[in-house]
């Protein structure tokens, strides 16, 4: 009997855990270099141009930090980012959606669209601040509102 109570006193379970980068210090920042949709002016140079029909793609990136607060290590966010099958439509090519045979409703989708297509479809590549994906576009199969409604 006397050795539980001391077992009891013994345990003690905190009520939370702090965050690894402190308690009253604010989440990392991604580097300023890394291209997101916010920040895509400012890369416009460094992006290539895609040539003909087709569509260059910035892959959505998921949070570092999960919705029950766990933060997830930068190897896992980039696994995360490769298996995406969602991505931001960069820019289009002078010659997509052109063929009125194959596309007699039109353009699928535009720049500035979040765009779901097939988990192998497309080349990756890698610039400065980010991987790209370029696709044909009758690779994309369906445009999204919002891209963090989609699990990969």
């Amino acid at each position: 009997m006397q050795m539980t109570d001391t077992v009891e006193k013994s345990k003690h379970v905190p009520d939370r855990v702090l965050p690894f980068f402190g308690s009253d210090a604010a989440p990392p920042k991604a580097p300023e270099n890394v291209i997101t949709p916010e920040n895509l002016s400012s890369h416009a140079e460094s992006l290539p141009r895609p040539t003909g029909y087709r569509i260059l793609i910035l892959p959505f990136t998921h949070s570092a930090v999960t919705k029950g607060g766990i933060h997830l290590s930068k190897s896992t966010v980039d696994k995360e980012k490769l298996s995406t099958v969602v991505g931001y439509v960069v820019s289009v090519g002078p010659d997509a959606y052109s063929d009125p045979h194959k596309f007699p409703e039109g353009a699928w989708c535009k720049e500035g669209d979040w765009v779901i297509f097939g988990r192998y479809a497309g080349a990756r590549f890698q610039i400065e601040g980010g991987d790209m994906r370029l696709l044909n576009d009758d690779e994309i199969l369906a445009c999204i509102d919002n891209p963090e409604a989609i699990l990969s």
